[in-house]
């Protein structure tokens, strides 16, 4: 039997005892079938395997022509910001939640998974946001994110202030909560949350979501995902900001700075069955109707 792939990596985060199985059934059936395996160094307490085998997230961009991320959608984001930067397919094993980026069923991964191995398969390549915050004309601090960054106060909740401009056009000033700027992939997220559209994964596009704006005239804006967004926070703002990505880094910023949201040069090279299809994945996950007839 010929495989498409020949290193595949194992990456996720080590869980409860009752939910680690699913590591462990992986690394034994891909060990079976003779493939070399890199494990993420996080696993080495879940999965009894050699320490050659072990490696960084980096690492295994640098190696391995796979990925299989078990877990939830958290995990894929985690690996996506690295694994991004590397010419490596990535596919995902859902143990978690909602699983709109996460496909295989742990309890059944065999079969699907044999077929991607062979070849069969969908490439997904995923669009990432590049964010930076600037101050007295310098980067501060930077960070991609795959589904969104969020520009908010730091600790207590109250409204700050702040200017947008796009592609250096002044748009429109704004008293929010704060403001998301998501990605197609991030439209089922939290901008989901906030009253954002859903945005097709084939669509290179930029959602702003102001977060409880001042005024009822404020409303999501969707750009092409070659523009490029200016926020010019005002110096008058009371306390420190945050700018969060995928809501697992976070980028410090103060009144005064600028902050650049623009398409990330890498793209996540996402992979799926050759039956997947992103409607029935709507449908499943957020409960919509099924067919009347």
């Amino acid at each position: 039997m010929s495989y498409v792939f020949s290193t595949i990596a194992i990456i996720g985060k080590p869980r409860e005892s009752e939910a680690f199985s699913t590591h462990r059934q992986l690394y034994t059936w891909l060990k079976e079938r003779q493939f070399n395996l890199l494990i993420e160094h996080r696993l080495s307490t879940d999965i009894h395997c050699h320490n050659n085998e072990l490696a960084t997230l980096t690492e295994i961009g640098e190696k391995a022509d796979l990925a299989i991320v078990v877990g939830g959608d958290g995990n894929m984001l985690g690996a996506a910001r690295v694994l991004s930067r590397f010419d490596i397919a990535v596919i995902g094993v859902n143990k978690g939640n909602l699983g709109f980026l996460t496909d295989l069923d742990p309890d059944n991964f065999e079969k699907p998974l044999l077929k991607v191995l062979q070849g069969e398969y969908k490439v997904d390549e995923r669009t990432l946001l590049q964010a930076e915050v600037h101050r007295h004309g310098l980067i501060r601090s930077q960070s991609a994110a795959l589904n969104e960054t969020v520009l908010h106060p730091s600790k207590l909740a109250h409204m700050i202030q702040f200017e947008v401009y796009i592609d250096d056009n002044f748009a429109y000033s704004q008293r929010s909560d704060g403001l998301i700027m998501s990605t197609q992939t991030g439209s089922t997220a939290y901008s989901l949350s906030g009253g954002g559209s859903i945005i097709v994964p084939e669509l290179d596009a930029i959602t702003l979501i102001p977060m409880y704006p001042h005024t009822l005239s404020s409303r999501p804006l969707v750009l092409s995902g070659a523009q490029e967004i200016k926020l010019v926070i005002a110096p008058d703002n009371l306390g420190s900001l945050s700018l969060s990505c995928d809501g697992q880094v976070t980028l410090p910023a103060e009144p005064g700075d600028q902050v650049i949201i623009k398409r990330n040069i890498n793209k996540l090279q996402l992979i799926h069955t050759k039956d997947y299809n992103f409607y029935h994945v709507l449908r499943h996950k957020l409960g919509w109707s099924s067919r009347l007839f």
